[in-house]
């Protein structure tokens, strides 16, 4: 059986269904008038109030009111969810190990619990990112500008990892700042941050024959604010407008067949 939906089940039925997901390694869902208490690196009390419940087999305990995206209280995959009944009362508990933490569910009322196997062994595709734009302008170095030639990527300094790191038609050094959204003033920081640990390298000899060459800055975005764009101004630094790839890399057909 792929799932199992009970309504308006009492306290002994709604544990022996959780047991049985449990053993089963199921997706959960309950929809109960419960209570909620959560110990660990802070104390937190959630009052009798109707909710979701979502217990999931990696160990993810998450607890959802009827607004907003994230849960009011959660536990983090490899977390241990165990059932129990104390006067003919359900509790459910999540435990964490590092770092201690205990999420306790006092169920007063369920109006449906259910389990269900799901079977999905697709990986998200995602497009739009920095990593996109890095593959795309890889690819497509004219982008940046006509000589522009990429030989590195996910260069590292003392303070983070350069996107992009190549040269341009005159064999000056080019150093790249990827945003997929509208750039800021922390962006302009950041890469301010690159130039000088580019400067200030200890490698004297990579020092030596980059002493002849100048070090271009180029902040690529979409779009830059307006005091991001004054200080990059101020800072010397080049800004090349740029939209990431929306297209998703492969488009793979799906049917029935693959969830029979």
């Amino acid at each position: 059986m792929k799932y199992k939906i009970l309504e308006n089940p009492n306290y002994k039925e709604a544990y022996e269904l959780i047991e049985e997901g449990l053993v089963k390694k199921a997706t959960m869902l309950l929809f109960a008038c419960c209570k909620v208490s959560y110990e660990g690196r802070a104390l937190s009390e959630l009052d009798y109030g109707e909710r979701i419940i979502m217990i999931k087999p990696d160990g993810c305990f998450l607890i959802h009111q009827d607004n907003k995206v994230d849960p009011v209280n959660w536990q983090p995959p490899k977390s241990k969810t165990k059932a129990l009944i104390k006067d003919e009362t359900l509790y459910l508990e999540s435990h964490r190990r590092k770092p201690p933490e205990l999420l306790e569910v006092e169920v007063k009322k369920i109006h449906y619990a259910r389990y269900n196997l799901i079977e999905d062994y697709e990986e998200l595709e995602r497009a739009g990112y920095e990593k996109d734009m890095g593959d795309m302008i890889w690819d497509n170095p004219h982008i940046i500008e006509e000589g522009f030639r990429p030989t590195v990527r996910e260069y590292a300094t003392e303070h983070g990892f350069i996107d992009i790191l190549g040269k341009d038609a005159d064999g000056n050094l080019m150093v790249l700042e990827l945003k997929a959204r509208k750039a800021g003033i922390t962006a302009v920081k950041q890469i301010r941050r690159y130039l000088t640990d580019f400067e200030n390298r200890e490698n004297k000899e990579i020092r030596h024959e980059e002493e002849k060459q100048k070090v271009r800055g180029l902040l690529v975005a979409p779009s830059i604010g307006d005091d991001a764009l004054e200080l990059l101004e101020e800072e010397g630094i080049e800004f090349v407008s740029v939209e990431p790839p929306r297209e998703l890399k492969k488009d793979k057909k799906v049917t029935l067949d693959a969830f029979k």
